[in-house]
């Protein structure tokens, strides 16, 4: 009886385990998670820096859309803005920084987890 209990427990413990390595889908990262927003990361990660008008021609998006989403990137620390003047003619630049880079790779790799998981059922 003692034998079945311990197996019973130990079965009990290897399951729990399991279910904390598996990847959950509402631990994804809901500031990158936005379909908009992983358009700018995804565009940023493969520049080093873009250009207002550069966004919005690679997620063909309109000003206000990038703006409010940027924006939310920005809050989150995971995008820098640099708004300078080129004579007369304003310019906005954006770039991923370290904890964007991060961020961006962490869902990435979230996401690759889920996609197995799914596969194996």
């Amino acid at each position: 009886m003692k034998a079945r209990a311990a197996v019973a427990k130990e079965s009990a413990y290897v399951s729990r385990e399991r279910q904390a390595a598996r990847p959950r889908p509402e631990r994804l990262d809901r500031v990158v998670h936005d379909r908009m927003r992983l358009s700018i990361l995804a565009a940023l990660a493969a520049s080093e820096t873009l250009s207002f008008t550069d966004l919005k021609a690679i997620t063909g998006t309109t000003d206000g859309n990038l703006s409010v989403h940027a924006r939310k990137l920005e809050d989150a620390g995971y995008v820098i803005c640099e708004k300078t003047f080129a004579g007369r003619t304003p310019r906005t630049e954006y770039r991923l920084n370290a904890a964007g880079r991060r961020a961006f790779e962490k869902y990435l790799d979230h996401m690759d987890a889920l996609i197995k998981a799914a596969r194996r059922k």
